[in-house]
């Protein structure tokens, strides 16, 4: 049977869990500092504005179409190519501080006549969320994310035990923060699109953890006069196999829709992959040691209880 880890494989994952959870309350530190002194780049759908969806039938250059359209009086405006190659499709965002949204689809019209012929183009769709709107739906966003953790903690404590359900959230926690940290730095426009690829992260990082809870207690049960340190460093190796196996070849997947895609998808494929490697990162290196000092801790309470 063809194993992508050898069973004897005995890698130390725990021996320097302090070190990794060093590192990462430093990078999760970090984020939370950069998100509120620099804060995220949102999307119209979080600040308001509007988007408005050009197709040309002949290839339109950027720097041409962003004059046409400053000239005209539209300032402050977000300039995508859609597609790969011809640039005959664009998404243009105009931010939440223009005034008159609901007219700017009729701007842009009058702003391209200027310079090409109505035959020549078409106003594909036009989409406007309210500064009101926005705002409320950046609460609602991550108001979901707070919702998704605390039914993890609940679901991870009913199927496991109470020691366990702290260090599977501890761990979306982390992954959930520095994926905005990443936002943060790079300042890639956080929209409705990203928010459901962190949640699916949520999930997917989730998934990875259980998977090592669940050959812990079951390694613990066969095993019971082995240390539970050992038992766990046993458990992750045993794991080990089917987390690379899964993340890798989902990261295929993301990878190849990063490199391909355009628009919205690469976006989501980007958070993704940052996600998916984060989270089978923090399934070994975060989850597992919160449980071992949770243990460590309950049981010394215990013994000084019985004493």
């Amino acid at each position: 049977m063809f194993e992508i880890i050898p069973s004897k494989v005995n890698i130390n994952f725990v021996g320097y869990r302090h070190v990794w959870i060093g590192i990462s309350i430093v990078l999760s530190i970090a984020s939370i500092v950069a998100f509120f002194t620099k804060g995220l780049n949102y999307g119209i759908d979080f600040k308001g504005g509007a988007e408005v969806q050009v197709k040309f039938v002949d290839s339109m250059d950027v720097g041409a179409l962003r004059e046409t359209l400053e000239n005209s009086g539209l300032k402050n405006l977000s300039i995508q190519s859609l597609g790969t190659g011809e640039n005959k499709e664009f998404l243009l965002k105009v931010g939440a501080e223009e005034t008159g949204l609901q007219k700017v689809g009729e701007e842009v019209e009058h702003a391209l006549l200027k310079s090409v012929t109505k035959e020549k183009f078409e106003i594909a769709r036009v989409d406007v969320v309210g500064p009101q709107a926005g705002e409320q739906l950046r609460k609602s966003g991550f108001l979901s994310m707070i919702y998704a953790l605390l039914c993890i903690f609940i679901y991870v404590a009913l199927r496991f035990d109470a020691t366990f359900s702290p260090g599977a959230v501890l761990a979306l926690l982390h992954d959930s923060l520095l994926t905005l940290g990443i936002f943060v730095l790079t300042q890639k426009e956080f929209s409705l699109q990203i928010l459901a690829a962190i949640l699916t992260i949520i999930g997917y990082s989730n998934n990875d953890t259980i998977i090592v809870f669940d050959r812990v207690r079951e390694t613990v049960k066969a095993f019971p006069q082995r240390g539970f340190v050992e038992n766990v460093n046993r458990s992750i190796n045993e794991t080990l196999g089917r987390t690379l196996l899964t993340s890798i070849c989902t990261l295929l997947v993301t990878v190849s829709l990063m490199i391909f895609g355009s628009g919205v998808i690469k976006d989501f494929a980007f958070t993704m992959t940052i996600g998916i490697a984060v989270g089978t990162y923090s399934s070994i290196f975060i989850a597992s040691p919160v449980l071992i000092y949770l243990t460590e801790m309950t049981g010394k309470k215990a013994k000084a209880k019985k004493a």
